[in-house]
C-alpha cells in the first residue's frame, strides 16, 4: 500500500517503513505525527481525492532533526566588480512512516 502525501508545500510518494526528507516539522526526535493532507491511497484499490481524501491519515516517526546541505547564492554584476555571496542551509526532518490508515 502507498500514499500521496502533502507536507511543506510539496508532494511526496510514501510507503510504510520508508524514510523521507522533509521541511521541517515541529516536535521532537522519537515523537510520532500523524499527516492529514493525504491526496491519493492505492494498493489493490486506488482512492483519490478531490483534493484531500477524507478520514485518510498517515503515521509517521521524527527520527532526525538538523539542516540540509548548504545552497551557494552568488551574485555578480559585469565590469562594476560587484560581487555578492551568500549560503543557506534549509532546517530539515526525517521521518519514518510507520503507517497508512484510509
Amino acid at each position: 500500500m502507498y500514499a500521496v502525501i502533502k507536507t511543506g508545500g510539496k508532494q511526496y510518494k510514501v510507503s510504510e517503513g520508508d524514510l523521507l526528507k522533509v521541511e521541517k516539522v515541529e516536535g521532537a526526535v522519537g515523537d510520532s505525527i500523524e499527516l492529514d493532507e493525504v491526496l491519493m491511497v492505492g494498493g489493490e484499490e486506488v482512492k483519490v481525492g478531490t483534493p484531500l481524501l477524507p478520514g485518510a491519515k498517515v503515521k509517521a516517526q521524527i527520527v532526525e532533526q538538523g539542516k540540509d546541505k548548504k545552497v551557494l547564492v552568488f551574485h555578480s554584476k559585469r565590469r562594476k566588480g560587484f560581487r555578492k555571496k551568500y549560503g543557506h542551509r534549509q532546517p530539515i526532518t526525517r521521518l519514518k512512516i510507520t503507517g497508512i490508515e484510509a
